[in-house]
């Protein structure tokens, strides 16, 4: 009698915990759901192109284009975002890059120097490389072709996609006017900050 008593008060716990479990249900899997879920956010995709050569992890890869509904025109230039970690036990440096539609691709100090070890983050808000004097509109959607040339790694073409500068990139920075800083936009042209490199 009292193992009859216990097996119902065992099933009727067992009971009560499936029939909350039930009713919960549909909350947790809803969770995401509603006027303010989320998911009717915009969220960029993996941001950008990315790859992995010779022990250099390439991720993030993208231009700047306009903001959305805009064009960047022939003639101007646009950012050039990307995060590097060598992965090698000695160091390497990123020696230069071109874009097709791109008369050149400025990198701040010339090259990038990156340590053993080590991420080097060129990604923004402002541009640490810059597309000059593109050759035609460059509208956002688009793939452009970005080769990045190692100096032992190696060089690697990526198709690098064109964000326009709204939502997620709305705070990022396209290329200061050359008439307003008095750069040049020559192959040879560099800026004077360098990327510092963070831990990864």
């Amino acid at each position: 009698m009292i193992r009859a008593s216990f097996g119902k008060t065992a099933a009727g716990r067992l009971l009560i915990g499936a029939g909350a479990l039930a009713v919960l249900m549909p909350a947790i899997a809803g969770c995401e759901a509603g006027n303010n879920a989320p998911t009717l956010e915009f969220h960029p995709a993996s941001a950008g192109s990315q790859t992995v050569l010779n022990g250099i992890k390439i991720t993030n890869v993208f231009v700047l284009g306009a903001p959305s509904g805009s064009t960047t025109p022939a003639g101007e230039s646009a950012s050039l975002f990307l995060s590097l970690y060598n992965g090698n036990s000695s160091g390497d440096t990123l020696v230069s890059a071109t874009a097709a539609g791109a008369h050149s691709v400025t990198l701040n100090g010339g090259s990038v120097p990156l340590p053993s070890y080590t991420a080097v983050n060129l990604t923004g808000p402002q541009p640490s490389a810059v597309l000059n004097s593109l050759s035609k509109p460059l509208t956002a959607g688009v793939y452009i072709p970005v080769t990045l040339d190692f100096e032992h790694a190696g060089t690697v073409t990526l198709q690098v996609p064109v964000e326009p500068q709204s939502y997620y990139w709305a705070t990022y920075s396209p290329p200061a006017s050359p008439s307003a800083t008095g750069a040049s936009t020559s192959p040879t042209s560099t800026a004077t900050a360098s990327p510092s490199p963070t831990a990864s």
